[in-house]
């Protein structure tokens, strides 16, 4: 066996609709060159939307090229367009460009329910996001005065989706005290403007007078909103309202507002967007540019049919283990379900040559399915060469289409140190490369196959139970198909059964799902007795055996029915496996899909990896599923993971639909394999999804000729789960690569709890502070911390740069919860140390029990505000006589003021006669 360590590929993976893949975005001389932007299959024709994408572009990228020092612009674009638009000479098909690697989506529908654009970012501070969403109406200008210029707003949304800044404005808290004042959340502070009520009925808000300040809170009361004057010498934050005509630049470290309490303060350690962007990779290979920047160009992309061939190991190693049959296997999966109708899908194999079992063949029904699973390979002999495979797969596509856009599944177990010498002929190919690798001594080199051409990568281990190889092939759906086409996963279990054993359980079909439901069963050795009943407890007939290839599978005809599809499967020394797969019910209702993501493609200990899934339904995060991550080392080890949707931890915000863990059970150097199991259940409350937090601000109002004019209000839209979401789930997450793990065990304690990024602080009265957060774990966010750390100050940059020094808070009697539990602390602030309109902040660090320290949590701030004395009422209970006077006279009328002391004053007119 060949080492397996890899050179280290510090990329991060995008998040797309059901696999691992990532942007085709290169920085080329200061110009960003592959942006991909995708029109949905929903958005209907109309030629105009092409012009408004390349408008807004071409206007946005000199205000990047301005708002950057002269160092950035847009340099080339591909617009992909439907496959269902008619076709036009100037349209081409794509190379690598898909829909599931796309930079901007242009869709018709949103997670908000409105036009807003917003971009998907579910890492850190300073990582790239997954890609940015717009709206026909947004890019036809029909939402000016909601958000402003479009080409402003794509590049406040660039700076989200490139370089893992964030808004530095609050919707939910729109103003904070300073020194005992309320202020605007804003950046830089220099940005002048009134404060306004705002009073909106129906569809429709209006001013309603001055702010007035809450005398318990110090704050304004509600409906107070911030209205930036016209005009403005302030030339920042682009991160805050690029539609105020002097912003063109973003917030620096010499003007960024560190007290706002915003989401680029909190997640950024109060650093400003533009050191952020410094430290960017972007940044540190470019130097600003003496002359202006070219227009962008773009190239307009058509979608077309699905062009795919299986290349395939048959060399003497896949004799080991069962693989050539397993192989096959998992190819049948591909071909029977997971290649959608009207694909051209053909088959190579080889071993130290290359040999064509089947030229391109289209999919038309189950007999041209059935026709290239009998070619698949039944010997296995030889040596291995990749390349010979590729270049014949190449032959075998030319011989029909152009290579350009269609796609390889490359599977191999062996080592091949000539792989190499084909790079180059696959760069120029145009054609994506999935890569399968089997077993622990695969081709160290074949993971960057799939990189340089956007592909999935995926890793099987020669432990069948864990159906990883059938897993990676059911996770091979076309990146250009609408979401209707795609084979979903239901199911994916294997066992080891002794003496006659019943593998049991059940599968939930649900109502998004249901039409062509398909049961795969594999063993080791003899056919098992196989029982099926659909919600109905009738017993399902029709299974079809090849015992050749140890497979069996039902086909369910028509849509299967929504519920508990329960299945009893028995055997006798051996192994089982169950694959049930199916597609949406509807082409109108979305199916819930999961979508597994890992931040990195190599992992270098002790760095984590971080893992995610998203569960959606179309566009709608699904709340409260149970979701497990199954990660298996090269050793065969497999380790579970409960992912959580919490905004603590590897989280980055409550609610949203990404659940999040980190990894850091590394026990050998290699591959590691990731898989997803989502469950949903019974949610009895009605339960509110977070808002994705990197959006352009909606602009509350703005002043017109000295007058205050309000938009209506901002569309909100609460994603409700008020029935029982009974479904089930499963799906590859890919792989990733570990280097740098410790050979000797054990493995060292070298990772410390995790940063608190959700710590809150309020006060009572004038002296008692209550905390709560979600506490670390010892490793990240596993185990129990040991002891806390929790310091505070009056400046919010001595709490940040001087942690260590900062008075401490008393925390005797403070024990560290288990991690992801809440965590609630107070504590007195002492005597009179704090005057009134002191600004208090507070950070805690977690420490374990090696020692290890976290990063210093989010800092958190209260305000002592001592509320104006109340006239004092006096001790007799016994109300006196009033005193009236007259205030003034009209004709007919007298005006009398009168004066109750025990009320305050009090206007009465009275009318006389």
């Amino acid at each position: 066996m060949g080492s397996l360590k890899s050179p280290v590929f510090l990329l991060i993976l995008h998040l797309l609709e059901g696999v691992l893949s990532e942007s085709l975005i290169q920085l080329n001389n200061n110009g960003y060159e592959g942006i991909v932007i995708a029109i949905d299959h929903d958005v209907p024709e109309d030629e105009a939307l092409i012009q408004h994408i390349k408008d807004m572009v071409t206007q946005a990228s000199p205000y990047l090229f301005e708002a950057t020092g002269k160092r950035f612009y847009f340099k080339n674009v591909a617009i992909l367009i439907p496959e269902s638009w008619k076709a036009k000479p100037e349209y081409t098909r794509p190379k690598l460009e898909t829909f599931k690697n796309a930079d901007v989506l242009v869709s018709t529908t949103s997670p908000l329910g409105n036009d807003e654009p917003y971009t998907e970012h579910i890492g850190a501070c300073g990582e790239k996001g997954i890609r940015i969403h717009l709206t026909p109406d947004f890019l036809a200008g029909k939402k000016l005065t909601q958000y402003g210029p479009q080409d402003r707003t794509f590049v406040h949304e660039w700076a989200h989706f490139r370089w893992g800044v964030f808004n530095e404005y609050n919707n939910d808290e729109k103003f904070y005290l300073s020194k005992g004042k309320p202020q605007a959340v804003r950046c830089s502070a220099a940005i002048t403007g009134k404060n306004q009520v705002r009073r909106c009925q129906g569809g429709s808000c209006i001013t309603n007078g001055k702010c007035v300040i809450d005398r318990v809170t110090g704050l304004y009361k509600d409906g107070c909103v911030f209205v930036p004057d016209p005009h403005q010498n302030e030339k920042a934050s682009i991160m805050f309202n690029q539609n105020i005509n002097s912003v063109v630049e973003f917030c620096t470290e010499k003007n960024h507002n560190q007290e706002a309490p915003n989401d680029q303060n909190e997640r950024c350690n109060l650093r400003s967007t533009w050191e952020v962007i410094q430290e960017s990779e972007d940044f540190k290979q470019t130097t600003p540019m003496t002359a202006q920047p070219p227009a962008p160009t773009f190239s307009l992309l058509q979608i077309g049919q699905r062009i795919v061939c299986l290349v395939l190991d048959k060399s003497g190693s896949m004799v080991n283990d069962d693989r050539l049959n397993r192989m096959n296997q998992a190819s049948r999966l591909f071909l029977l379900q997971t290649a959608e109708q009207g694909s051209w899908v053909g088959m190579v194999t080889f071993d130290s040559a290359a040999y064509v079992q089947s030229e391109l063949k289209q999919l038309n029904s189950g007999a041209d399915r059935d026709l290239l699973i009998n070619h698949l390979p039944t010997i296995a002999a030889g040596g291995t060469s990749i390349c010979s495979g590729l270049r014949t797969a190449f032959t075998v596509i030319k011989k029909k289409y152009p290579t350009d856009g269609s796609e390889i599944v490359l599977l191999t177990d062996g080592e091949d140190n000539t792989i190499s010498s084909c790079f180059d002929l696959v760069k120029q190919s145009g054609a994506i490369i999935h890569t399968v690798a089997l077993g622990p001594a695969a081709a160290k080199e074949l993971e960057q196959l799939s990189t340089m051409t956007g592909g999935l990568q995926t890793y099987s281990s020669d432990q069948i139970q864990n159906n990883g190889l059938v897993d990676a092939f059911a996770a091979l759906s076309s990146g250009n198909a609408a979401i209707a086409q795609h084979s979903i996963q239901l199911e994916s279990r294997g066992v080891n059964l002794q003496n006659n054993q019943w593998m049991n359980g059940s599968v939930i079909v649900d109502s998004s799902v249901g039409k062509d439901t398909l049961f795969l069963i594999t063993w080791t050795t003899h056919p098992p007795t196989i029982f099926i009943w659909d919600p109905s407890g009738v017993e399902q007939n029709g299974f079809i055996l090849d015992t050749t290839t140890k497979v069996a599978y039902l086909q369910v005809p028509g849509t299967a029915k929504v519920g508990f599809w329960k299945y009893s499967i028995q055997a006798s020394s051996q192994t089982l496996t169950l694959t049930v797969t199916s597609r949406a019910a509807s082409a109108t209702l979305p199916p819930i899909t999961v979508t597994p993501v890992v931040n990195k493609n190599t992992g270098k200990f002790p760095s984590p990896v971080t893992v995610y899934a998203s569960i959606r339904q179309g566009a709608s995060p699904i709340l409260r599923a149970s979701v497990t991550a199954l990660i298996e080392s090269v050793n065969g080890k497999t380790v579970t993971l409960e992912l959580l949707d919490n905004g603590a931890g590897a989280d980055a915000t409550k609610n949203d639909g990404v659940y999040s863990r980190f990894f850091t059970a590394f026990d050998a150097n290699g591959r590691y394999s990731v898989k997803i199991w989502a469950l949903g259940g019974v949610t009895s409350d009605r339960q509110r999804a977070a808002p994705p937090k990197n959006r352009a601000m909606y602009i509350d109002g703005w002043i017109e000729n000295g007058e205050v004019r309000m938009n209506p209000p901002r569309p909100e839209t609460s994603y409700v789960q008020d029935k029982q979401l009974c479904f089930s789930r499963t799906s590859s997450g890919g792989s990733f690569v570990a280097t740098n793990v410790p050979a000797a065990a054990p493995i060292p304690d070298l990772f410390p709890p995790c940063q608190i990024t959700d710590l809150k602080a309020s006060i009572q009265g004038q002296n008692l502070v209550n905390l709560t957060w979600t506490a670390p774990g010892d490793d990240y966010d596993h185990g129990r911390a040991s002891n806390y750390i929790i310091r505070m100050s009056t400046s919010i940059v001595d709490l940040r740069d001087h942690f260590n020094t900062s008075l401490q808070v008393n925390t005797t009697g403070l024990i560290p919860k288990e991690a992801s539990s809440e965590e609630i602390f107070e504590f007195e602030l002492g005597g009179n140390t704090f005057g009134n309109g002191t600004d208090i902040f507070i950070a805690i660090q977690a420490v374990d029990k090696s020692n290890l320290k976290s990063e210093i949590s989010n800092i958190a701030r209260v305000s002592v505000f001592i509320p104006a004395q109340e006239p004092p009422t006096p001790e007799d209970s016994t109300p006196p006589c009033p005193d009236i006077s007259i205030n003034s006279t009209i004709p007919g009328i007298h005006v009398l003021k009168i004066m109750w002391k025990w009320l305050g004053e009090m206007q009465v007119t009275l009318g006389l006669h």
